[in-house]
């Protein structure tokens, strides 16, 4: 199976747009092509899927361990022409100053699959060589087998990088993008905006494969990701295939609820769970007969407005939820499930009003990195918080989790995910990989209120 890594010097060098590029040229060119993104980024994973018509998975190797992810990348490459994994932040940068843990480097020794390294041109010649070199030489073990430049002055300003790069490291130089190339996307508070939000996207990817096929040699990164297929492991979650056959869990999804795990939904609709999609900001109520409800993360702070105006789904999920209905929400869907949203204006704007809090929107990050997650029920799990918001605290509030975080030593710990009656709510992004018995301490709950 061909497969290749798209890295970065550091965050911010572009890899994002190469990797963009890449993937929606292949794409035009009829390959199919499997997109995944290293670490626990829901943002550029929209735009995989945009460009490529296929769902992009999450590939992270602190949340999960080596086994699970080698797992979870075989399985979803079946079938596929060729899989582009995009990286985070720099290629060497993971967990802390843990170079082998939750780095792209990290995911590219577990998946056995050869680096393209993205840096940046601007004002250097012969220095790049060196630059390049030093990510080579950091780790032996990633195989670096190409590079692509960006912000190069022109053809020769690349010609120069070219030469000093294949003479002296032996490594093929696939392309470049010109300095003053209009490929930027557009960002926000929690990076790129979401592909159904980007206006004109279409016009800004057509641009973006010109660039591609202009400038970046697909056929050459072709043969570099023509490798040999990886051992395949066992399933880590073949133990409820099919469980929990004829559950109905609604599942919120629209501009303000959007930030799912892909993996999330494929290992719930396997274990037999029927997901049953609807939209907070326009429908007027949950799908009828469902067993739980599943509410992730987004931006309901941007649609607040619209979503306070819809008294219906609003007024439908209170009363269901007060009657035991089971319910799981991230982040986004904590937010919705409180009295309001104070925006940064001091606007307050009504929510769903299941939990006696409000959510407080603040001009910074109030939690960002990987955490520790232990509910109440002793369950652990590795997790990951991006938030501006917080909640204000009451005494009638009751946490389902103790929350830790560490780096290279001790930082903090919390309480946090509300609970009442069935529903758990916080703000830790949780992949179900991670712990299988998070999964099924909620469906079972469904079970039960099924039976009821």
């Amino acid at each position: 199976m061909k497969r290749v890594v798209i890295a970065g010097t550091h965050s911010g060098c572009g890899k994002t747009t190469v990797s963009l590029g890449i993937m929606a040229a292949l794409t035009r060119r009829g390959k199919k092509v499997a997109p995944f993104k290293v670490g626990p980024d829901y943002i550029d994973p929209s735009f995989h899927r945009f460009v490529t018509g296929n769902p992009s998975y999450n590939l992270d190797s602190w949340i999960l361990d080596s086994n699970t992810v080698r797992y979870l990348f075989n399985k979803n490459i079946q079938n596929m022409d060729i899989s582009i994994i995009e990286g985070v932040m720099g290629m060497h940068d993971g967990f802390g100053i843990d170079r082998s843990n939750g780095s792209t480097a990290h995911v590219a020794k577990i998946t056995k699959t050869p680096v393209i390294l993205v840096a940046e041109a601007k004002a250097m010649s012969t220095s790049a060589a060196a630059l390049v070199m030093g990510y080579m030489m950091y780790d032996k073990d990633v195989e670096v087998k190409g590079v692509i430049f960006n912000k190069v002055c022109g053809e020769k300003h690349y010609e120069m990088l070219k030469l000093v790069v294949e003479r002296d490291l032996g490594i093929k130089c696939l392309g470049y993008f010109p300095k003053n190339a209009d490929i930027s996307l557009k960002s926000r508070h929690l990076g790129l905006i979401p592909a159904d939000e980007v206006e004109e996207l279409n016009q800004k990817i057509d641009g973006l494969v010109e660039l591609v096929e202009k400038y970046i040699d697909l056929n050459a990164l072709e043969e570099i990701a023509n490798v040999e297929d990886i051992e395949t492991v066992e399933n880590p979650a073949k133990d409820i295939l099919m469980k929990y056959k004829g559950l109905k869990i609604g599942i919120a999804m629209d501009t303000a609820f959007s930030f799912y795990y892909q993996h999330n939904l494929q290992l719930m609709e396997e274990a037999g769970v029927q997901l049953l999609p609807f939209s907070p900001l326009k429908d007027t109520s949950v799908p009828a007969e469902v067993d739980g409800l599943y509410i992730g993360g987004g931006f309901p702070e941007m649609f607040a407005e619209n979503l306070e105006e819809n008294t219906s789904m609003r007024t439908d999920i209170k009363t269901l939820l007060d009657n035991g209905l089971p319910a799981y929400a991230e982040c986004g869907g904590l937010m919705y499930l409180t009295e309001g949203i104070v925006d940064l204006q001091g606007q307050y704007h009504n929510m769903v009003g299941f939990f006696d809090a409000k959510s407080m929107m603040t001009n910074r990050l109030n939690r960002f990195g990987y955490v520790n997650v232990e509910t109440k029920t002793g369950i652990k799990i590795r997790a990951h918080e991006f938030h501006r918001s917080c909640i204000e605290k009451n005494d009638a509030l009751e946490y389902y989790y103790h929350v830790t975080k560490y780096r290279e030593k001790f930082i903090g710990e919390w309480k946090c995910g509300l609970v009442k009656n069935n529903v758990v709510a916080g703000y830790p992004h949780i992949h179900f990989y991670s712990n299988l018995e998070f999964l099924e301490e909620f469906l079972n709950k469904c079970l039960d209120y099924k039976s009821r």
